[in-house]
């Protein structure tokens, strides 16, 4: 009886050490190349870039406010046509 449990356990822990050695060298399969990282830093780095002029671009767009005065009299008359 005694070695048939050690043999059970023994079974279960190497099919388990060796299901991570496969989860290991899987990992070496999916390192990246020296270009794919350098690709990757660019993109972020352009992203980065991006990111930063976009509160430059929203301040330009802004609305002064006799346009956003106009604006709101437009839609509250939009709005009571609809009502209609």
């Amino acid at each position: 009886m005694m070695r048939a449990l050690f043999a059970l356990i023994l079974a279960l822990s190497l099919g388990s050490s060796l299901a991570q050695g496969k989860r290991h060298d899987a990992g070496r399969d999916r390192q990246m190349s020296r270009e794919d990282r350098q690709r990757m830093r660019d993109d972020v780095r352009d992203a980065y870039r991006d990111r930063q002029e976009r509160p430059q671009k929203a301040r330009q767009q802004q609305m002064s406010p006799e346009q956003r005065e106009q604006l709101r009299r437009d839609i509250q008359d939009a709005n009571k046509d609809l009502k209609r």
